[in-house]
């Protein structure tokens, strides 16, 4: 059967769509309120990764039986996606933007973790390959986006630290 498979595929690629629309306008409000971009350079290299990964998806997961375990793991991370986007509203965004004079985010997930939107697509690059049997996808991408969030995480709290929103 291979409807659940496509119907899941669909949901991701559609929420991931959504998601760079909305990161788009919050980046274009963000900025013309002074904000500015930090470390743009690996930006691209992140896009093509998350492109791979969903590319890759819809290559090899249509028809695959979805494990119900890993399905809900990933679904439980949808939810944990929408605390953060709730709790960032108009500071959420796909880039590293530094709003000057604004205070660091520490309600919501970020009382529990520093980056929490950083925890759950660790968890998501893992866990749906995972809920399609794909073993070997889940690792390969799980060691390629470790290399994007380490470059990401190091320029983002070195930006947020010279900022002095970060201690």
């Amino acid at each position: 059967m291979m409807w659940p498979s496509i119907a899941l595929l669909a949901f991701v690629t559609l929420q991931r769509l959504g998601e760079l629309v909305l990161a788009r306008r919050n980046t274009a409000a963000l900025r013309s309120r002074g904000a500015r971009e930090v470390a743009p350079e690996h930006y691209p290299v992140m896009v093509a990764l998350h492109t791979g990964w969903i590319i890759g998806l819809w290559l090899l997961a249509p028809g695959r039986p979805v494990e119900p375990f890993w399905f809900l793991v990933f679904m439980g991370l949808q939810v944990l996606r929408l605390w953060v986007l709730a709790t960032l509203k108009g500071r959420w965004t796909t880039r590293i933007i530094i709003l000057p004079g604004a205070p660091l985010v520490t309600t919501g997930p970020y009382r529990f973790l520093r980056h929490p939107n950083y925890a759950i697509v660790i968890g998501e690059i893992a866990a749906l390959p995972l809920a399609f049997g794909l073993p070997f996808y889940a690792i390969t991408f799980s060691l390629l986006n470790a290399c994007v969030l380490y470059v990401r995480v190091t320029a983002e709290n070195a930006a947020l630290k010279s900022a002095m929103i970060l201690k």
